[in-house]
């Protein structure tokens, strides 16, 4: 099965500031991690996320406070 060319990845708000999430497209990379998992980034290539399933696991820090390592992840047409 062919995997997704894009995925919107929602980052959370900042906690205790009701914020909205934010939403990031990301592309493949052609790169994989050492466990063979395919690496995914955003169009300026400073977000990068290892995508398994519906959950990305960041690869670069997240902006802001606190370190969220599964984020949700939907595959774009």
């Amino acid at each position: 099965m062919d995997r997704p060319q894009r995925y919107a990845v929602t980052l959370r708000g900042t906690p205790g500031r009701h914020g909205p999430p934010e939403v990031v497209v990301v592309h493949p990379t052609g790169e994989l991690t050492a466990a063979g998992v395919p690496v995914y980034a955003d169009e300026a290539g400073t977000f990068r996320v290892a995508i398994e399933g519906e959950a990305a696991r960041p690869l670069t820090a997240l902006p802001g406070p606190g370190h969220h390592t599964c984020l949700h992840v939907v595959p774009l047409p």
